[in-house]
Order: C-alpha cells, then sequence, then structure tokens
C-alpha cells in the first residue's frame, strides 16, 4: 500500500510511543494533537488500509458477493459516511459505492458523478447512460452476483441505511431474478464499524489519554472552587476546553453529585432529572460523563473525584473502598469476554458472578469506535439488565472495542446511605482478552490535589 513518506512518519512516531514502557496515563503532558490536514492524511490512510483488509474478510465470513451502499447527500448511510475521503464531509449527490467479489480479490467501483477520492473509481458516465439507477442495474447484471447484500436491518439503526425511496428506486431498477438475490448486508454494516485495526490500535491509546487528561483538569481546583463553582460550569468549562484544543464532543458532557446529606436519588436522576445548578462543597463525590470525537474514533468515559474538607487530606475511606468494588465489577466483566458470546450472554454470567461476590451490579456497557454508541454486541442497558433482544443477541468478535459503562451500589458507613459509582472506561477486546485503552480510574481525584 502506498503511502506519504510524511504520514508514515508521523504513525511510526505515534508507534514508539504506544510500544513504549511508559503508558500514556504516565506523561506529564497532552500528546499533541494535529493539525487538519495532518488529520486528514492520518484518516485516509486509515480508510485505504481498512477498505484493503477489513471489507475481503467480512464479505467472505458473510458469503455476500456484491454489497452496495447507497446515500444522498446529507441523508447518508452511517456506513457510507466511514469510507468517504477525510476531505468530504457528505455524499454528493447520490453516491453509491459498490463492492464485488469476483472470486480472485474484492472489487471497488462507485455509481457515481465524480471518484470518491482514490477509493472508488467511478464506473457511470452520464453521457453514454443518463439514467445512475440503470447504470446499477447493467453493473449488477453484468457480473451477476448470487447475493446481493443492502444496508438494511430492523434491529441496528446503523445497519439500516438505505432509505424507503431509495430501496423502492435500485429494486425497481432490477429484474426480477436479482431483486430475489437482495440479502441483509446487516452483518457486513456492523462488522465494518465494529473492526478496529491495528493501525487505528496504535493511535487510540492518545485520543483515550487526551479524554483523560481533560477530565482531570476540569476536576481540579484549576476549574472548581468549592463553594462557587457549580457543576453547569464545570460541564460548560468542557465543552470549552474541548474547542480550545481543536476537538469536538459527541454529546454534551454531565456533572453530577452525590453527598452525604441529600437523599438517595435515582439512577435516572443523576442523567436526566439532576439540578440545573448545583454548587459543589466540600465533601462532594463528584461525577463526570464526558465524550470527544478525534481522528473519526470517539472516547466515552466516567470518573469520580472527591472535594476535600477542611482538614481531610484523602477521601473517606467508604468511598475509597466503593470505587475498588467498582474496579472489581468491570473485572467480572471483562473477564466474561469472549469470541462468540453474545452480549446478552457476557451480562447474564457477570450479573450472576457480581452478586455471587455481594456485588449490586448495573451493567449497560456498549461498543465504541466511529461512533460513541457504536456498532456492535449491547452488554445490557440500566433499564434492561434481564438481557437486550436482538443487540444483545449478536456476538463479540475479535478486534472490537467498548465502553465498559456500569455501576456497582455501595454502603457508605461515613455517610449512612449508599451511594453509585458509576465508571465507563474504553477497552479493546482481541479475541482472547480484554485491555483498557488507557487503563481506568483506581483512585479518587481529589480536589484539591495533594503532594
Amino acid at each position: 500500500m502506498k503511502t506519504s513518506s510524511r504520514s508514515g512518519i508521523l504513525l511510526g512516531i505515534i508507534a514508539i510511543f504506544f510500544f513504549s514502557n511508559t503508558s500514556f496515563a504516565q506523561q506529564s503532558s497532552p500528546p499533541r494533537i494535529l493539525p487538519m490536514q495532518e488529520r486528514a492524511e492520518v484518516q485516509n490512510r486509515w480508510l485505504e488500509y481498512r477498505l484493503d483488509n477489513v471489507v475481503p474478510k467480512l464479505i467472505r465470513r458473510n458469503n455476500i458477493d456484491m454489497w452496495i451502499i447507497d446515500g444522498r447527500e446529507y441523508n447518508e448511510d452511517p456506513v457510507i459516511k466511514t469510507m468517504l475521503p477525510a476531505t468530504w464531509q457528505t455524499a454528493r449527490r447520490r453516491t453509491i459505492l459498490i463492492f464485488w467479489d469476483n472470486g480472485e480479490m474484492v472489487k471497488r467501483l462507485a455509481v457515481a458523478r465524480y471518484d470518491i477520492g482514490k477509493f472508488f473509481k467511478t464506473a457511470w458516465d452520464k453521457s453514454k447512460q443518463p439514467d445512475q439507477w440503470q447504470r446499477l442495474a447493467d453493473i449488477i447484471e453484468e457480473r451477476d452476483p448470487q447475493k446481493i447484500a443492502l444496508n438494511y436491518s430492523s434491529t441496528f439503526a446503523l445497519a439500516d441505511g438505505i432509505s424507503h425511496s431509495e430501496y423502492e428506486a435500485l429494486t425497481h431498477a432490477l429484474p426480477e431474478k436479482y431483486q430475489n438475490r437482495i440479502v441483509s448486508g446487516e452483518n457486513l454494516a456492523i462488522g465494518w464499524l465494529e473492526t478496529r485495526t491495528e493501525p487505528e490500535m496504535q493511535v487510540y491509546p492518545m485520543i483515550c489519554h487526551i479524554a483523560h487528561d481533560i477530565i482531570e483538569e476540569g476536576f481540579s481546583e484549576k476549574v472548581i472552587q468549592p463553594g462557587i463553582t457549580t457543576t453547569k460550569d464545570v460541564e460548560w468549562w468542557y465543552r470549552e476546553r474541548i474547542r480550545d484544543l481543536n476537538l469536538t464532543a459527541w454529546f454534551h458532557p454531565s456533572v453530577s453529585v452525590q453527598r452525604a446529606t441529600d437523599p438517595d436519588t435515582s439512577f435516572l436522576a443523576n442523567f436526566s432529572k439532576r439540578p440545573a445548578k448545583n454548587t459543589i462543597r466540600p465533601g462532594d463525590l463528584l461525577h463526570v460523563d464526558f465524550g470527544i470525537t478525534y481522528l473519526g474514533l470517539n472516547t466515552d468515559t466516567q470518573q469520580h473525584a472527591y472535594v476535600l474538607k477542611p482538614g481531610e487530606s484523602t477521601a473517606p475511606k467508604g468511598l475509597q473502598k466503593a470505587l475498588s468494588e467498582g474496579n472489581k465489577l468491570q473485572d467480572i466483566l471483562t473477564s466474561n469476554f469472549k469470541n462468540g458470546r453474545t452480549g446478552n450472554e457476557v451480562l447474564a454470567l457477570s450479573r450472576t458472578q457480581a452478586k455471587e461476590q455481594g456485588i449490586t451490579p448495573s451493567i449497560y456497557t456498549h461498543p465504541i469506535g466511529f461512533h460513541g454508541h457504536g456498532a456492535g454486541p449491547t452488554i445490557g442497558l440500566w433499564d434492561q439488565q434481564g438481557g437486550v433482544a436482538g443487540k444483545g443477541d449478536y456476538p463479540l468478535y475479535p478486534n472490537t472495542a467498548y465502553s465498559i459503562e456500569l455501576n456497582a451500589t455501595v454502603d457508605i458507613p461515613e455517610w449512612g446511605k449508599s451511594i453509585r459509582i458509576m465508571l465507563e472506561e474504553d477497552a479493546f477486546f482481541n479475541g482472547d482478552s480484554v485491555r483498557y485503552i488507557d487503563g481506568r480510574q483506581t483512585k479518587l481525584m481529589l480536589i484539591p490535589r495533594q503532594q
């Protein structure tokens, strides 16, 4: 595969960082964030690698002869958006991508007015065939595929990219025998979106480290003045900090408080019914839910900080133990990741084991990658702890990433009440084991920091 020397040097440097003995979480300064031109070079290199290596394996794994992905400008299939060059913000007019397995290799072409960068050459000359749909039909007849995959799915929104009108126009243009060969491309779409490649995984630790670094800065005396700063202030500080770094957020950060003097609140209340402005006080246990998008990949993290009271130099032992219980629940969950096991199976096993160890669990883990709530198996929802029909029945595959999201309800003797330790850390499953992409929180952050 040909790549520019500049991109090669860039990824080589990143690889050196990744494989060094010092983890990103231990470095004192955040990684360099690339300017836009260099980001595009990296993303295009990744895209070429993915098209050359991921698509052929998926097509043959699912015994598909032709995969057609169709989208219109501003109404793109979620898959097609991840296959466009980095300088393309949207599809142009109607863009139709075709992957065709001729038995020797998987060829790529487009039925579009333009080449799709260097990745798909157009096979449509409008001056010779004015009808775009008829040109697609001609290409199909010329190649005579036995199984034609289109992106429609009743289970996964990310695999349901072809609109009703586009499906009708496409099938109307085909002879009946080819209409009968159309199958769902659900497994192709999910497989494409969920698979993380080696070049991506060389850089993902840096992306997660950037997110961790921003969280730590926000949960510090640099930002929080107890008695003055509100949770809303911190949320908007996070949004501004993300923008200052020329990054984007895929959701608005949330900051919530648990404290000894407040009544117990439901899990839902921490997210949708918490006070709009809650002044942060000494003795508060803070929680943040935070995610960024960089180089087309997303992070999703939940961590905790404790605001020290006068005379304190550490958090109450009950809170420290509570975080350890959350870490134990993480360990139980990730130990049950097995190749081919469904999300519902992982959920059921993990909940049973957690209860046997005296932990009160709630597990709602999801894939992550091109999308924050990504493609792949759902491992519980906060309100569906008995399993999730459809999405939870999808199996785990190697080389996939997940936000290990869960909470443990723990008694705090010092407070005379229970709290929820709500954790979320991004992790990678290689088919044999799970590793956190940039580590995980095992100690409460303290405000102010102690030497």
